[in-house]
């Protein structure tokens, strides 16, 4: 394990450890070159002088460098530093999908579209390639903090070539194909297996097949059908369950033939929740589900002829605790190449006469087409033409029914309707469309909006209807922003155009002055101008929090520090500086370090200088100075302290007022540039005083040095 402040590669110094896998741990850093966070995977100590170990581990830089998309971790170095073999990727802030569903407990049908379209774009990229993900779920799939999703740990993943890839790599066992389960070949189509389980699990809450043991769900991938999720969820839309469904057709020749056929029904299942779009391949009579001999289940638990059982691989950074558990020595299976001989033997005769039977049976089939085809092409079946005829005789006597006694028919309704089932009615009455320009609105992108001839209206066969069909909707989304302090959520929200207001709620998870929830939830769409009700935490209830220290802060960054202590902020105006610039906050109403309940308001006065008038003073300077308010400050500079690695700050005072120790917050939550200047306001008649230095680490204000003695001064 590598120790806080170490630097790798001459450049990358580590923060702290945030995960390890089978195979690695994974540290945040920062890379002093480019002045950046990132991760850094490390290759654990026990495999460094392992070659296969190392030769993987390599493997994984080289599947994900030579990918750069929005939807893929990205990897930016990879080297090795006096035995220490590392990979440098992009330190994404966020999620795993696995957690996301686990809080959520199932994803709404747009959001899990809108997620599964994104990885497809990944994984489009990445087999576009010749790169096989091979560990595709919901561990592996990360919802950034800006909602962005995107694919990570191309562990297992290798590079594709033309050659019949075996190989018994196997990702975690309840997204895996059937060929990876068999130890088969396996190509872009076994990622989409995994997506298509990933996405069930997305809708339902649930994986569809699940055991006591990874041999046992293993042989449930290759026997059993999968459930419909419509099962679990009755209101999901039939395309999205069709999709779902060809994604995990356990014949490889059933799935779609590559991402770009799922993208564009995802698209379509988005604009025709309903719609009958999603082309099923029917099962041809010797492709029956089969059901595998004892010894073949055998086989599977022992692992010969050529059947494999997953093994644990590499977590990425964010990887669930779930992935990290202890393998059972039956769950690691080796196919040595060594053992074939062997395993050839242990084929029983039953199964070989099975095998040869089945070959006959395969063979007549197919002599019995060619004798069908051979049949048609003479002229002796017309089975499809009479059928063919029959429904062009169908759609002659409906148009007769439309047509009136001067052959003009009725305008259909389009509007609703997609642009692809207008132009089919419009067809089937004779006439024509003609699409005459796009336009913003509510309706789904590609749906008709308006027409310009009335439905209902008698026009000749062969008319062309113009239609306008909708572009969308540039409405903002709400965004992901709890878990947030009030003022960041709140920057967010405003940028969208959207408008916030503030409600405040007690929580015992939550800190205070984070956002507990959203109203309407995460993901919505809204019409700029909308409201946003943020609920922000006041921490426990019945727990008061200190006051800090505001003086001689801008308005904007005054306000910052009080909401995000869980304090609502009243602002007034004053013509008195005491002390302070322009714009700053003069005073406060409470005094720093008093203890109030979160919610309380703090009136805070800034300073703005009065307009310059032309009438003399009738002051003079002896009263001027009589009547001025005495203000104890420091200026002073401070210095960095060694540990600091250029995260954001909190600085506080302590002093000793009357016996007691008062500590006040006078600057959080900002990066700061050192030597840096202080200019504060202390309390009355405290010559001295001590600042803290803390920095933001994961979430924690670390402290990384203090200066003593600070000396204030009347002013």
């Amino acid at each position: 394990m590598l120790k806080e402040g170490m630097i790798v590669g001459e450049r990358y110094e580590i923060i702290s450890r945030i995960g390890s896998g089978g195979m690695a741990d994974v540290y945040k850093a920062k890379d002093h070159k480019l002045n950046r966070l990132v991760a850094v995977k490390v290759m654990k100590a026990e495999f460094s002088e392992d070659r296969s170990f190392i030769a993987k581990f390599r493997k994984e830089a080289q599947a994900a460098a030579g990918l750069a998309h929005p939807n893929v971790v990205n990897v930016y170095d990879v080297g090795e530093d006096n035995g220490i073999y590392y990979i440098v990727m992009e330190l994404v802030q966020g999620i795993t999908l696995k957690d996301y569903i686990t809080r959520k407990g199932k994803l709404t049908v747009r959001e899990a579209t809108s997620i599964a379209i994104q990885v497809s774009l990944g994984l489009e990229a990445a087999h576009r390639s010749n790169i096989i993900h091979r560990d595709v779920k919901p561990q592996n799939i990360i919802i950034s903090t800006d909602g962005k999703v995107k694919l990570s740990d191309f562990g297992i993943a290798r590079a594709a070539s033309s050659n019949t890839i075996s190989s018994n790599v196997m990702g975690s066992v309840h997204y895996s194909s059937p060929e990876q389960v068999r130890g088969g070949y396996s190509d872009a189509k076994s990622d989409i297996y995994s997506l298509g389980i990933t996405m069930y699990e997305m809708v339902t809450g649930r994986v569809p097949f699940d055991g006591d043991t990874t041999v046992a769900i293993a042989i449930k991938h290759l026997q059993e059908e999968i459930e419909s999720p419509r099962k679990y969820v009755p209101e999901l839309p039939y395309s999205l369950e069709q999709i779902i469904l060809k994604c995990t057709q356990k014949s490889v020749d059933r799935r779609y033939n590559s991402m770009t056929e799922l993208i564009e029904d995802l698209k379509h299942s988005l604009l025709d929740p309903n719609g009958n779009f999603v082309t099923l391949t029917p099962l041809a009579s010797h492709a029956q589900t089969v059901m595998l001999s004892s010894d073949e289940l055998d086989a599977i638990r022992e692992g010969r002829s050529g059947y494999a059982v997953p093994k644990k691989e590499e977590s990425n950074y964010l990887e669930d605790e779930d992935d990290e558990e202890d393998e059972d020595e039956e769950d690691r299976v080796y196919d040595e190449d060594e053992d074939d001989d062997e395993d050839e033997g242990e084929i029983s005769s039953k199964l070989e006469k099975a095998m040869t039977i089945g070959g006959f049976i395969i063979g007549a089939i197919i002599i019995c087409i060619l004798i069908f085809f051979i049949a048609k092409a003479a002229g002796l079946v017309n089975f499809g033409s009479k059928k063919a005829d029959d429904q062009q005789i169908e759609q002659e006597e409906d148009l007769e029914d439309l047509v009136d006694e001067n052959g003009q028919v009725p305008v259909p309704n389009l509007v609703n309707m997609t642009e692809e089932n207008a132009l089919s009615v419009l067809e089937q009455m004779g006439l024509k469309g003609n699409k005459i320009g796009e336009t913003q609105s509510d309706a789904p992108a590609g749906m008709i909006i308006s027409q310009e001839q009335t439905a209902g209206d008698k026009v000749d066969q062969g008319t062309v209807i113009n239609y306008t069909v909708s572009a969308g909707t540039d409405s903002p989304t709400v965004p992901a922003v709890t878990g947030l302090s009030q003022s960041e959520a709140e920057a967010q929200i405003k940028a969208l155009g959207l408008e916030t207001s503030i409600q405040q709620s007690y929580s015992d998870t939550v800190p205070i002055g984070k956002i507990i929830s959203v109203d309407p939830a995460e993901g919505t769409q809204l019409t700029k101008g909308a409201t946003v009700t943020l609920v922000v935490s006041l921490g426990e209830e019945n727990k008061q929090v200190a006051v800090p220290s505001v003086i001689g802060q801008d308005e904007a960054t005054a306000k910052k520090t009080l909401n995000d202590n869980g304090f609502q902020v009243n602002v007034e105006t004053t013509t008195e500086s005491n002390g302070v610039g322009e714009g700053c906050v003069a005073s406060q109403d409470i005094p720093a370090g008093t203890e109030k309940d979160p919610g309380t308001t703090v009136t805070i006065k800034v300073y703005h200088a009065p307009a310059a008038s032309n009438e003399p003073s009738s002051q003079t300077p002896s009263e001027g100075q009589g009547t001025g308010a005495v203000i104890w400050k420091c200026n002073v500079k401070l210095e960095q302290p060694k540990n600091y690695s250029g995260g954001p700050v909190q600085l506080t005072l302590v002093q000793n007022v009357n016996g007691q120790n008062v500590e006040s917050v006078f600057l959080e939550g900002e990066t700061i540039t050192f030597p840096y200047v202080l200019s504060i306001q202390g309390a009355d008649g405290v010559e001295t005083g001590t600042v803290y230095l803390k920095e933001l680490v994961d979430g924690t204000y670390v402290e990384r040095g203090h200066y003593s003695d600070v000396p204030f001064k009347q002013s």
